[in-house]
C-alpha cells in the first residue's frame, strides 16, 4: 500500500477516535494492514475479511470470507468499516458496498480507497511537470493523437485475482457513500486512488 494512501485512512480515523470493533474488508496480515493503524490502538476488536485466507496476528484477526455476503457479522456491529484496493477485484462490488452499510453501526465510520481516473487528457497527468507535459502536448499534435489529448489517466490492470473497475469521484459520493453524511472525498496520487469517508445516519 503506497504511504500517502495509508496517511489518509490514519487521518481520517485518527479524527474519529475510534474505540469499537473495526473491520477492514480485504484485509492482508502484515504491516499494510490498515487494522495495524496506530489510531486504532484503542480499538476494541480488529477484525479483517478476506477472500484468499484467514490469519491471526498480535494486532488482529482476519477471516477468510466472501464480502459480499459477510453472514458472520450482526447488524450494526461495527463502529467503522474501511475498504482499501478491494472493491475494484469485486465482480459484484455492490453487494459489499450493501454489507459495508450493513454491518455499519448508526453513528459509525465508513472509509473506502479505490482506483479513480484523472482529469481529460494527458496533460492532467502532467499538471506537475511542465516540460514533460509540454513535450507530451508536441508529441500528441505531432502524431495527432486524439487519444493523448483527450485520453483519462488511469491505474493500469493488476490482476488479483482479476480487475474490473475503475471509478469516479461521483461514484464515491453518490454510490459508495450514499445515505450517509460527513461526507468528505480526497485525490492521492497519480494515477487517481479516490478515498471517500462518511457517518452511516
Amino acid at each position: 500500500m503506497s504511504p500517502d494512501v495509508y496517511r489518509v485512512f490514519e487521518t481520517i480515523c485518527t479524527a474519529a477516535a475510534i474505540k469499537g470493533d473495526v473491520l477492514e474488508v480485504g484485509a492482508v496480515a502484515g504491516p499494510d494492514s490498515l487494522l495495524r493503524m496506530p489510531c486504532l490502538r484503542l480499538a476494541s476488536r480488529r477484525i479483517g475479511i478476506n477472500l484468499a485466507q484467514a490469519a491471526v496476528d498480535t494486532h488482529c484477526q482476519i477471516i477468510q470470507g466472501n464480502a459480499n455476503h459477510m453472514s458472520d457479522f450482526a447488524n450494526g456491529q461495527f463502529e467503522a468499516v474501511l475498504c482499501n484496493a478491494t472493491l475494484e477485484h469485486d465482480p459484484y462490488f455492490w453487494k459489499t458496498l450493501a454489507e459495508i452499510h450493513r454491518v455499519t453501526a448508526p453513528g459509525g465510520l465508513i472509509v473506502i480507497g479505490i482506483p479513480g481516473y484523472g482529469g481529460m487528457g494527458a496533460q492532467s497527468f502532467l499538471r506537475n511537470k511542465p516540460v514533460a507535459g509540454w513535450l507530451l502536448k508536441a508529441f500528441a499534435r505531432l502524431i495527432n493523437s486524439d487519444v493523448l489529448r483527450a485520453g483519462t489517466v488511469t491505474l493500469g490492470e493488476h490482476l488479483f485475482p482479476d480487475d474490473y473497475y475503475r471509478f469516479s469521484e461521483q461514484a464515491v459520493r453518490e454510490i459508495f457513500l450514499a445515505g450517509l453524511v460527513d461526507i468528505a472525498v480526497c485525490t492521492v496520487m497519480q494515477p487517481p486512488r479516490l478515498i471517500g469517508s462518511g457517518r452511516k445516519l
